[in-house]
């Protein structure tokens, strides 16, 4: 069925959202709303900055973000959207990052310019699955007196499935950003009523997802992206797959030689077919059981594992 919001998730769609001069009160009502840090003064403006950090050396990795700009103090900002679970998701958060405050530096210049840099990324996936809010926000800090003293690096992350509000629950700004994220597409005109209330940045936002005023150019580079999104989403699955096939080959030779071995070639074939299954199933579990001594949320541990929520429940009572 053809809705009429899109998917701010997407990454045209999102950047035309939070990523123009056109829009950019947006991007600045947002990242006031999100980046709660004690002390931070409010963000009156904006500059973007060119989103690909060149390298420092030809040998080295050129790193291209989604929006990368500044304040009117020139802290810098990097928003990401990140809807493909990736591996070490938070170590490229720290790289960019990095790569953000070493750009600031010219020859000659003094330590003591360089500016803040705030990393916030959007991620519809969970990072921190012992974390059961889905806000999270990282400073350094002293190890024994907690104290801030190192202050020009701070991440704020945003796990898309840890949110589990409906629109009639929604009690903040912020709650109804998260549902934004997670829920545009689906938003009727009268749920929209009843999530702007007060708040018209968030009418704003959602105008800008309103398929019927984008182009024809748009609404094809928008499908393009999205095409490529779950391309890049099925090559992760693809590779995922093929490790556990590798694993199972490897795993079967291995039991094949141990059964020429012991004469039980057949038993051994199919006990590890079983021990594999049985293997990751225990495992499925362990982790359930060790998130549920977490008190993380059902709905979490079921999008975390392949269990059932009768699964879980069984657990709970056991």
């Amino acid at each position: 069925m053809l809705t009429k919001f899109l998917d701010p998730k997407n990454d045209f769609a999102f950047k035309k959202i939070f990523g123009t001069e056109k829009n950019k009160d947006i991007l600045i009502h947002f990242l006031n709303d999100m980046l709660t840090f004690k002390d931070r003064a409010l963000i009156q403006d904006v500059t973007f900055l060119k989103t690909i950090q060149d390298p420092e050396t030809a040998s080295k990795k050129t790193s291209i973000v989604d929006i990368l700009c500044k304040d009117e103090k020139d802290n810098r900002y990097i928003v990401e959207m990140q809807v493909a679970k990736e591996k070490g998701f938070e170590k490229r958060a720290q790289y960019y990052a990095s790569k953000a405050y070493i750009s600031q530096a010219h020859a000659g210049g003094e330590y003591h310019n360089l500016k803040e840099v705030i990393f916030l990324a959007i991620a519809e996936f969970i990072m921190f699955p012992k974390k059961k809010h889905w806000k999270s926000e990282h400073v350094i800090l002293d190890k024994d007196s907690y104290e801030h003293d190192l202050k020009d690096f701070s991440f704020t992350f945003l796990e898309l499935p840890k949110f589990q509000k409906s629109i009639h629950e929604l009690s903040s700004i912020s709650d109804k950003w998260m549902y934004f994220f997670k829920n545009a597409e689906k938003t009727s005109e009268k749920e929209l009523e009843k999530l702007v209330g007060k708040d018209m940045i968030i009418e704003r936002a959602y105008e800008e997802l309103d398929r019927f005023h984008w182009n024809e150019e748009e609404l094809l580079t928008y499908d393009q992206a999205e095409k490529y999104e779950g391309a890049y989403i099925a090559s992760m699955a693809q590779k995922y797959d093929e490790g556990l096939e590798k694993g199972r080959i490897e795993g079967m030779e291995k039991g094949r030689e141990e059964g020429r071995t012991e004469g039980l070639e057949k038993g051994r074939e199919e006990g590890l077919e079983k021990g594999l299954e049985k293997g990751k199933q225990e495992r499925e579990l362990e982790i359930a059981k060790s998130l549920l001594l977490q008190g993380v949320d059902v709905d979490i541990i079921i999008s975390t594992t392949q269990l059932s929520k009768e699964e879980i429940e069984k657990l709970q009572s056991s």
